[in-house]
């Protein structure tokens, strides 16, 4: 069962209903579940399908993905689904939101992943207006999840939510594609944290692209409000009996080179903010060609 002292939310990152089962069963919980395409793509039935020389239309592979979350909300009512719209760097703000606006009607316990770029803050800022929960996704920097903050700031806090335990927006720095250049991810979520504490927190900090078991428990020690790692990530932590750093706890961040924390306004229009990275340019390239390649054109 969940660790007495374990504050920070526990989600599964995966497109595998039955990872989630045995998730479920390895850990006793599970506070959620984050997809993308990419993780869609790697669903068993849609590889299978693939195999097959089968591809889906627009309309069956939209389907599909519904399927595949209504599966993951059913085992995890409680709990956040984060279901990703589709954006390439072309795809504009109402394309966005239209898209997120049908993807939030599938289940009651929805939050739809936006890209933290100008298109997909565009969305986001008209999503929350609307009574949506958001998950902005592809965030590298502290800018980036200074923006998501200042264009979340007109919550409606009176509209009526689906699901009214879950906060409305959650921010997901990647720390892994940050480690893979040689730059410690970690430092960039200790230091939204701490930027954040200035404001009202209505954003919670989502620890994404976590590679190992290290990132889990330093997240964890950081006091993350959520992370999501991928199966074998919590397969690993579960088996070992899903241990908690301690005092003694080191993240050894030697080989990486340390991101600074910036002093950032958070009051400032989010549109002034220097949102561009080129990481996230290169995550959007990589969900819309996983996507694209379950399509028939």
């Amino acid at each position: 069962m969940k660790p007495t002292s374990l504050k920070t939310k526990i989600f599964l990152d995966s497109g595998d209903q039955n990872e989630t089962r045995e998730v479920i069963k390895l850990l006793g919980f599970l506070d959620g579940q984050t997809t993308n395409p990419t993780l869609i793509s790697k669903n068993p039935k849609a590889k299978a399908r693939l195999e097959k020389g089968e591809r889906f239309t627009k309309e069956d592979i939209f389907g599909f993905y519904k399927e595949v979350v209504q599966e993951i909300s059913a085992l995890i009512p409680q709990g956040s689904i984060s279901i990703e719209v589709y954006a390439d760097k072309n795809t504009k703000a109402e394309e966005m939101l239209e898209q997120g606006r049908e993807m939030f009607s599938w289940i009651p316990n929805a939050h739809i992943k936006y890209p933290t770029t100008y298109e997909g803050l565009t969305a986001a800022e008209q999503a929350v207006k609307e009574g949506m929960r958001i998950n902005m996704t592809l965030c590298f920097s502290q800018e980036q999840a200074v923006a998501v903050y200042a264009a979340t700031l007109s919550i409606n806090k009176s509209t009526k939510q689906k699901n009214s335990s879950l906060k409305n927006v959650f921010v997901s720095p990647f720390i892994g594609r940050l480690d893979d250049r040689g730059e410690n991810g970690m430092d960039l979520i200790k230091n939204i944290i701490h930027m954040y504490e200035t404001g009202d927190r209505h954003v919670e900090v989502l620890t994404a692209s976590v590679r190992n078991l290290d990132h889990l428990l330093c997240a964890i020690k950081l006091q993350s409000d959520i992370i999501t790692a991928p199966f074998k990530i919590l397969k690993e932590w579960g088996e070992k009996g899903m241990p908690m750093p301690d005092q003694t706890f080191k993240y050894d961040s030697s080989n990486l080179k340390p991101i600074l924390y910036q002093e950032i306004d958070l009051n400032n229009p989010w549109q002034e903010y220097n949102i561009k990275h080129d990481l996230t340019d290169i995550g959007i390239d990589k969900f819309s060609s996983d996507w694209n390649s379950l399509l028939r054109f």
